[in-house]
Parts: C-alpha cells; sequence; structure tokens
C-alpha cells in the first residue's frame, strides 16, 4: 500500500518544482515521471530545448536550493533584448540597468533545470520517486485516488496534481476540456553562430510570418526560435546547412553578421490552449497541462514555474492550519490567483502575435509608431520589464525573495 498526500505527475520542470517545494514541509509526496532526467556535462552539445528564464523563476530556484545546480553547469544571462519590426522603422530596447538589474533573465536548457531540480529531491529526501514509471490507470474510490503504474504498483493520495504536459493525461481522466487555438505556424529551433557577438543580448525581429528570436548562449552561439507558416517551416527543416543559414541571416537582417554555422533542426507545432477550471475536488492542473502561450516572449515555463510555487503554498498553509488540502476550497484559492494572471499574459501574447502578424498597411504604421513611442517613455519600459521579469502583480512568497 503507497499512500500519499499528494502525488504528482509529471517530473518536468513545473512538476519538479512542486515537488520540491513541497519538501520536508510535513507531507508525503510522490513524483512519477517516465525518465530520468540525464546529466549535464561541460562538453555535451547544447540541447534545442531551452527557456528564458525570468528573475521571479531564477528567485523560485534560489529559494528551493537548485539554482546553484544550475550555474554550476551553464546558464547564459541576456542583460538588454531589442524589438524591431521588419515591416517599418519601430524599435525598442530593454536594458536591465534601466530597472537596476543585472540582468533580464538567463537563457537556460530545459534538461539542465530539470537535473538540478532533482538533484534537490534525490539528495534531500522527502519526496518518493517513481521513476522510470508510466501512469496506465486513474480512479476514484471514494475520496481516494487511485494510481494504476505500469509495474503493477498501485499509488493512492487525496489530492493529485496533473504535471504532465499539454496532452495531460490527468486532465483527460478528470474530464476537463480544454479551449484554444492553432497559429497555423510552426516554431523552428537551432543552435547557431554569427559573425558578431550577441553581446548577452536577446533579439527579435518581427516578420510577417512571425518572429525570429536569438537567444544568448554561454558559449557564445545563440538559440533561435523562428516561428513561421508550416509550408516554411518544412523548407528550413529540410535544406541544407548552408541554404538555411543564408535564409537565417536574411529573416534577421544580418543583425549579427553572417551565420556561420547551424545545428541539427527540429520545429514543434504552435497554439493557445487552456483550461476552464484548474481544480476539482482532490485534483489540481499546473503548467501546460493548464495553459499553454505563445513563445514570442518566453513566459510559458514561468507561467508554470509560478503554478507550482503558487500551489506549493496554498497547500503547505492549508496543511499547516489542519484543512483538508484536497478539498474544493483550499483548492479554489490557488485556482483564483494563478488564472487571471494567466489569462491576462495569454491575451498579452496572443494580441501582440496577431498585431505583428498584419501586412495592413495602416495598422504597420500605428505599431511602429507605438514602438518607438514606448521606446521613449522610461515608465511605460520599465513597468513593461518589471511584468516581463516577474518582478511585478501577486507573487507566490517563493517568488518574492532576493535571488542570490
Amino acid at each position: 500500500m503507497h499512500r500519499f498526500d499528494v502525488i504528482i505527475v509529471g517530473g518536468g520542470m513545473a512538476g519538479a518544482t512542486l515537488a520540491c517545494a513541497l519538501q520536508g514541509r510535513g507531507m508525503k509526496i510522490a513524483l512519477i515521471e517516465a525518465a530520468l532526467p540525464p546529466d549535464v556535462r561541460p562538453n555535451d552539445p547544447i540541447d534545442l530545448r531551452v527557456s528564458a528564464i525570468t528573475r521571479a523563476s531564477q528567485q523560485i530556484f534560489t529559494a528551493l536550493g537548485a539554482w546553484p545546480g544550475m550555474s554550476a553547469r551553464r546558464i547564459s544571462p541576456f542583460r538588454e533584448m531589442h524589438v524591431w519590426d521588419a515591416g517599418g522603422d519601430g524599435f525598442i530596447h530593454f536594458d536591465a540597468a534601466e530597472v537596476g538589474e543585472d540582468a533580464l533573465g538567463h537563457i537556460i536548457e530545459n534538461r539542465v533545470i530539470q537535473h538540478a531540480l532533482w538533484q534537490r529531491l534525490q539528495g534531500e529526501g522527502g519526496v518518493e520517486l517513481f521513476c522510470p514509471a508510466a501512469v496506465t490507470a486513474l480512479q476514484h474510490v471514494g475520496a481516494v485516488m487511485h494510481v494504476n503504474l505500469a509495474d503493477g504498483k498501485i499509488l493512492r493520495t487525496r489530492l493529485l496534481v496533473g504535471a504532465d504536459g499539454a496532452q495531460s493525461r490527468v486532465r483527460q481522466f478528470a474530464g476537463i476540456q480544454t479551449r484554444g487555438w492553432t497559429y497555423d505556424q510552426q516554431a523552428v529551433v537551432a543552435t547557431v553562430a554569427s559573425e558578431h557577438s550577441h553581446r548577452e543580448t536577446a533579439w527579435q525581429r518581427f516578420l510577417p510570418t512571425g518572429p525570429v528570436a536569438f537567444l544568448p548562449l554561454h558559449d557564445g552561439r545563440s538559440s533561435i526560435v523562428w516561428s513561421t507558416s508550416p509550408r516554411q517551416a518544412l523548407q528550413l527543416l529540410a535544406a541544407d546547412d548552408a541554404l538555411f543559414c543564408r535564409q537565417l541571416e536574411s529573416a534577421f537582417g544580418a543583425t549579427l553578421g553572417r551565420i556561420e554555422s547551424t545545428s541539427e533542426r527540429a520545429s514543434f507545432p504552435l497554439r493557445l490552449q487552456y483550461v476552464d477550471s484548474y481544480v476539482q475536488p482532490g485534483l489540481a492542473l499546473i503548467g501546460d497541462a493548464a495553459h499553454t502561450v505563445h513563445p514570442l516572449a518566453g513566459q510559458g515555463v514561468n507561467l508554470g514555474i509560478l503554478d507550482a510555487a503558487t500551489l506549493a503554498e496554498v497547500l503547505v498553509d492549508a496543511h499547516a492550519q489542519g484543512k483538508d488540502i484536497a478539498s474544493l476550497k483550499v483548492l479554489r484559492r490557488y485556482e483564483r490567483w494563478r488564472k487571471g494572471n494567466n489569462l491576462m499574459m495569454m491575451a498579452a501574447m496572443d494580441g501582440f502575435k496577431r498585431l505583428f502578424g498584419a501586412d495592413w498597411e495602416p495598422l504597420r504604421r500605428v505599431r511602429n509608431a507605438g514602438l518607438s513611442l514606448t521606446n521613449r517613455i522610461p515608465p511605460v519600459k520599465q513597468l513593461i520589464m518589471r511584468h516581463a521579469m516577474g518582478r511585478a502583480g501577486d507573487l507566490p512568497a517563493l517568488a518574492r525573495q532576493s535571488a542570490r
């Protein structure tokens, strides 16, 4: 009989963050994950899957003791950001120094983040790890959830958390429907070397077919995310390296000079997806299981990290007060706290995508004028930066602690 207070399905970045935040807080926790995250050695190739980690997420990782494990491997700060429209002369420049910060955020490989979090889980104890493990069935037996694993184990809990991604089986089991739409876009990702230094700066150029972003990496190269039509994405994946580099250089306006080399490429479809309800009695969803957004501002992972920190705070508080952590009354506090913030960010990203994807001449003039005007108003720029860094809004306690 394996009985737990909380079972988390999915040990990726959001699920592992939640497990770390609940570790040693007086509850019996289980984490189920399909594959053990591999270690990352200094000379390993850079993974194509990277995230732009905000200062709020950095603070959470620091508070959980996971940040040293990330910085000991490889993290890449970005201190400035340039955004401009290929259809005009509008641009905006963000500089961390303008808000008294040493960086706007960090570019980190997803596997580096996950491995550092798992190091904390394995080193501290207090969380039982089921890995590798696969969930084969979920069923309610009264107020208790039974989680069947492929190896025959049956785990029991009052509270099940779905942190198992955009195709969440936990969400499907609960019968929670998703809403949203596809963008008819694919994001092509690669690691490239350019003639000129990235200068620890993130760069994003908006094209009619979608934005192309260059994110600085620790070794001088850049991780690129090129959002474009499915047809062009197929062509970019099929092109030889030399042709791809030339096309990328043209799309980026040769901002960093020649594109000298590229890694292998991959692509994934872009969509907006969200659920009306994050919780049910005995069940909660976090991260991509609850919402996915367009990657143009790199906020998706950070929303999931904030979900995890917020749910942990709600559960720890309720447990300390002797409340039923699986009750709808307790779980609704988490939903109210996060749902509105997430929807506002999703709406903002969707709005930017549509605004910069429109090819109507009067609208192009308006958005270019708006970019340049915003660039000339420091208080507005600073407000945007604080929101983008996760420095504004109703944050969980873990995100409010000072980063070290």
